[in-house]
Parts: structure tokens; sequence; C-alpha cells
């Protein structure tokens, strides 16, 4: 039933890596994969040669995430990366066009992505290799970016686009905003302790 060969040998312990951490919360399964004690990654999420990835503290990586640092990939401080959010580093597309798409072939391109701090990345996005997404960004849900991103903007779209661009007075006034609110439904809310905002209807 098992091969026994270089290839067979190599995947191995990724894939039994894989099983053992479903069975592990969020903070065993950054210790077991080796991340920083602060990052919070979810079940079903993917590291494809995790010997080249860069991670900063309190990451957040989502249920089903994958993320390729075969190629290099960083992650800045305080990101977070949504659920099933897919990160390329390699591409076989020249070795599908030549008809050399078998395992170890010589035609695989490589490219690093590097994802700054603070940013915001939306489930089921796709970034592709060589990406560069700046500090504070964000990506809203199923866009595709195929190029990089400048610092401070919110991008959308396949493939994604510069759709708002914001400053540290923005993200002040919006800070204000929710804590206020927040504030204030837990003010009405039977359980006053909770973090962030409470659920409920407050609209009253």
């Amino acid at each position: 039933m098992f091969f026994d060969d270089e290839r067979s040998a190599r995947l191995r312990p990724q894939i039994l890596t894989e099983v053992v951490s479903q069975y592990l919360n969020d903070s065993e399964r950054a210790a077991f994969y080796g991340l920083p004690e602060s990052t919070r990654i979810r079940e079903r999420a993917k590291i494809i040669s995790q010997e080249n990835l860069r991670i900063g503290e309190h990451c957040w990586i989502g249920e089903g995430a994958v993320l390729d640092a075969s190629g290099g990939l960083e992650i800045g401080e305080h990101t977070s990366i949504g659920l099933n959010t897919l990160i390329f580093t390699h591409s076989s597309w020249l070795s599908n066009m030549t008809l050399q798409n078998h395992s170890g072939s010589d035609l695989i391109e490589r490219k690093p992505v590097k994802i700054g701090k603070g940013c915001f990345i939306g489930g089921l996005v796709v970034i592709m290799a060589g990406v560069t997404i700046g500090d504070f960004a964000t990506v809203q849900p199923n866009s595709v970016v195929a190029k990089d991103v400048p610092p401070r903007t919110l991008v959308a779209g396949n493939p994604a686009r510069v759709f708002q661009r914001y400053d540290e007075e923005y993200i002040q006034s919006e800070v204000e905003r929710v804590r206020a609110e927040n504030a204030r439904r837990r003010a009405l809310s039977d359980d006053p302790s909770g973090w962030g905002s409470p659920s409920g209807d407050f609209s009253g």
C-alpha cells in the first residue's frame, strides 16, 4: 500500500504532520509547527515548505488556508489570513505548456511573496507568486492579487485593484467609532464582561 521511494519518504512526514495537527487547538498547532507563540492557526490550514516561512507575532491563519512558502513567504506581525485563502510562491505553468509537468521538473518557477504588518487578507483570496502587499493593506474576500498592493489601501476584485486609500487619521476615527459602539452594546448586554462586540440586536 505505501510506496518506499524517495518522493514518498520526503512527503510522508508532511502528511503525518497535517493529520496530527487536526487534533490540536490553535496554540498547540502553532507550537507544533514552530510558529510564534502568539500565532493562531486554525484547523486544516496547510504550510508547504515551512522552513521558508517567516511570520510575525500575533498573526491569525484561517481554516483551510494554504501557505505555499516553497519560493519564500514573509508575513508581518498582526496580519490575518482568511479562511480558504491560497498563497502561491511557485508556478508550474511553463511545465504544463511544454508537456513537462513531471515530478522534479526544472521548469517550476519560484518567486517570494511578502505580506506586510497589520494586513487583513479576507477569505477565499488568491495571492500569486512574486506579489508584495504593503503594510496595513486590506484585501477583500474572493479577490485575486496578481500584482503588488500599496500600503494603506483596500483592494478587491479579479484582478484586484485599489478601491480606497486610508491614512492614520481615518483608522483612528474608525477605532473610536467601533470602541464607542462596543461599549454601548456591552452596557446593554446581559454579559458585559466579554471582549469585542456582544452578539444580539442592539438597534433599539
